[in-house]
């Protein structure tokens, strides 16, 4: 099941303390910013950590304008770590906090060094008992940090972004199909020229059959039960000591990734690991690109077994390869790190003026998700094109709409009633589909009609809404936003924009 961001709201930095509104000012004023940030991926089979500088640049001298990033270096990688669990199969966050302070101790950093970051939880991380316990060792730095539990359909987009995959492929002009092979999943994602176009996730990993801290082969997930039992085969620990039997485990499921790349059709146990619709195969990839902790056995950067069965997996799936699929594989850089580097952040000031706010009580709010609108306006706006577009959106991050969000759009043409109107009529229906809404929904728009917009949908559709329209603002898929208290004087509302960033 696809799981929503969360985000903190309890421990959020105050936008409205005279430190936070010094802190702004000072960015306001500036042309070019440096920041250091981190990346920390905390996953079912590994965490790891890395530090990034950052050098920001106003695009214009409008103070609303947007940050753009000119330069990231990274400067320091953690060593990768087995995630640590405790006996009652949760992650054992007391031994992660040590880990992230000697993370910090060795790179020479204090928390007080760190000017911004991203913590993503995937897979067993992101269940209720550890993302709460996960939570609280980056509770300090929550006003400053992303923190998102990513579903499977996120994931995919993470890993194709932070593999390096999206910028080859818009390097070469190209299409290609990149596939993470991690502990327990496997993710797709098609990119064309950059964009990606289609992901999809199934239940393969390198580490569906594991041993315990005793050497014991213990752990045995569902998806190994179930290629077990396509096979006829029984598993049980005892058994697993058997390196043949381990070997025909993973051959069936290295056979279940090279008909996924090779997008035949599934068979039965291809079907019943699914956890996503197919990948849409719209265009046909020229190549392919492999990231997560198996891929460093495929490119032969690792050989030494870690008590799973990735090395194995590995080497079935590409001894499967070349019969099955005939066009190259590339190393696009990142393999088993591909993930984010940590989030560039950047303030601007909002006039008051061209904002329309039903609620200012709702505000300050941290961490906003955004959906953006993955379609140009039209001369006519056609309000379930434009619904069914931010549905995509937000579907592709794992997103709620019925949770707090912001909308995100360019708006194109004129302010005209008809299509100010059209455009209100998709917000509904994406966003109060059921006529009422008790969370917050915020509306951005780089165009001039905020306030039109927002009073539009207070007025004349009588909705009952927590609701912010501002202009003036550009957005983007995984982007997250701040949202401060309206400030009188000077009439502004505070934006903090918070990007992932990939390496």
């Amino acid at each position: 099941m696809p799981h929503d961001l969360s985000f903190d709201h309890e421990h959020a930095l105050d936008l409205d303390s005279p430190e936070q509104r010094w802190l702004t000012q000072a960015i306001w004023e500036q042309e070019v910013v440096e920041l250091l940030t981190v990346g920390i991926d905390i996953g079912s089979s590994t965490s790891h950590l890395l530090f990034a500088r950052v050098v920001l640049k106003r695009e214009s001298e409008d103070l609303s304008a947007r940050f753009v990033v000119v330069d990231r270096q990274i400067v320091w990688r953690s060593p990768i770590l087995l995630t640590p669990f405790v006996a009652d199969g949760t992650i054992d966050a007391h031994q992660l906090r040590h880990f992230f302070q000697d993370c910090y101790r060795d790179a020479g950093f204090t928390r007080a060094d760190v000017d911004s970051g991203a913590v993503i939880l995937t897979g067993e991380a992101i269940k209720k008992t550890n993302a709460r316990a996960i939570d609280e060792i980056f509770a300090a730095e929550s006003g400053k940090f992303v923190c998102a539990t990513a579903g499977h359909k996120l994931e995919c987009i993470l890993a194709a972004h932070g593999s390096g995959a999206t910028a080859l492929s818009r390097t070469r002009n190209g299409c290609g199909l990149h596939v993470d092979i991690g502990g327990g999943t496997t993710k797709l994602a098609l990119v064309d020229k950059g964009e990606i176009l289609s992901v999809a996730a199934f239940a393969v990993g390198g580490r569906l059959i594991a041993q315990d801290s005793l050497d014991a082969w213990t752990r045995i997930d569902d998806s190994a039960h179930l290629a077990a039992k396509d096979l006829g085969l029984a598993l049980t620990s005892h058994k697993l000591e058997d390196e043949g039997l381990r070997r025909t485990i993973a051959r069936r499921l290295a056979e279940q990734v090279v008909d996924q790349i090779a997008g035949v059709e599934l068979d039965t146990l291809g079907h019943a690991l699914e956890l996503t619709e197919p990948l849409d195969r719209r265009v046909a990839p020229e190549f392919i690109t492999f990231s997560g902790g198996v891929s460093e056995y495929i490119f032969g950067y690792e050989s030494k077994d870690h008590g799973d069965i990735a090395r194995m997996l590995a080497e079935e799936v590409v001894a499967l390869l070349p019969s099955r699929v005939s066009i190259p594989v590339v190393d696009a850089g990142q393999r088993i790190r591909a993930t984010v580097i940590g989030a560039s952040q950047f303030t601007v000031q909002v006039s008051g003026k061209t904002i329309y706010m039903t609620d200012a009580e709702a505000l300050p709010i941290h961490n906003l998700p955004v959906a953006h609108l993955d379609m140009p306006l039209p001369e006519v706006i056609d309000p379930r094109q434009v619904a069914s577009s931010f549905r995509r959106s937000a579907d592709r991050q794992d997103l709620s709409c019925a949770a707090p969000i912001a909308l995100a759009f360019t708006w194109e043409g004129l302010p005209e009633y008809s299509r100010l109107r059209a455009m209100a009529e998709a917000i509904v229906e994406v966003a109060v589909s059921d006529g009422k809404r008790d969370s917050l929904l915020a509306l951005v728009s780089d165009g001039d009609i905020g306030k039109t917009l927002g009073r539009l949908l207070d007025k004349e559709f009588g909705l009952a809404l927590k609701l912010i329209s501002i202009d003036g603002i550009q957005l983007k898929e995984l982007d997250f936003v701040d949202l401060g208290a309206f400030l009188d004087p000077p009439g502004v509302v505070p934006v903090v924009i918070k990007s992932l960033l990939f390496s």
